[in-house]
């Protein structure tokens, strides 16, 4: 799964049940077994993104709404291929957003580039983790923190977490090292107001609690001997993506 990591433009009057359908179709052509249909809960989730708008955090649920000039909507979608599983996320802004609304999902992406940056040099997650808080804090907005990141490889969620903050009690019991062989979906989530979340009646929806909105941005990075790869990056300039069942 390739995606971009950088805010674009998202278009206006669609529903977020037609952004959902075409990633499916994409999927289906890719021979890409989506990850989310189906993940067990009060009810099964039931689509192949989580589509959150405007003051949702996370694990929204899509549907007919439609977005609107001014919505900030994240495209969160994992898949299998080969038997490999990939997570990534991007916030778009729709139209034309407010200037404040434009930093926070600049500072989202931003930090998420950071954390990929200083994983070539930092030995230990709690390194970097405490560096993408303090990062959103000089930004003047707040990391949630009640979502973390995961290890990721045959199965979506796999051991280590990976939080982007950093506590004493993760530093002392689950800090872990940053070295070849580790694959992880890092996946910072910036409230514009307070980190605090509530969920919606859907049982799935996460929402800010202020009504303020919110910025998820995520990839999937292997660490190798030559440092950090995002296997969820844009393709090259020379890299095409074939149809499922066509020559390589």
């Amino acid at each position: 799964m390739r995606t971009s990591g950088r805010p674009h433009s998202c278009g206006r009057g669609v529903t977020t049940a037609e952004i959902d359908a075409a990633v499916e179709r994409f999927f289906v052509e890719h021979d890409a077994i989506p990850l989310f249909k189906g993940v067990p809960g009060k009810v099964p989730f039931p689509a192949t993104c989580c589509i959150s708008v405007n003051d949702e955090v996370v694990h929204g649920i899509p549907g007919s709404r439609v977005l609107l000039d001014g919505d900030v909507v994240s495209v969160d979608t994992g898949c299998s291929v080969g038997g490999w599983c990939g997570d990534a996320a991007v916030t778009h802004p729709v139209g034309t957003v407010s200037p404040r609304v434009q930093t926070l999902l600049d500072c989202t992406s931003g930090v998420l580039a950071l954390a990929i940056q200083l994983m070539a040099s930092r030995n230990r997650w709690s390194d970097v983790a405490s560096e993408m808080a303090k990062y959103v804090r000089d930004h003047g907005f707040s990391v949630v923190e009640n979502f973390v990141g995961h290890g990721i490889g045959r199965s979506m969620h796999e051991d280590p977490q990976v939080p982007n903050f950093c506590t004493p009690a993760f530093r002392r019991n689950h800090d872990f090292e940053i070295e070849p062989g580790l694959v992880i979906a890092v996946e910072p989530m910036v409230n514009m107001g307070s980190k605090k979340v509530r969920v919606l009646a859907d049982h799935w929806t996460q929402s800010t609690v202020d009504g303020q909105p919110s910025a998820h941005f995520e990839h999937t990075v292997a660490i190798t001997d030559a440092g950090p790869v995002v296997l969820t990056a844009p393709p090259a300039a020379d890299e095409t993506l074939k149809p499922a069942g066509s020559a390589a």
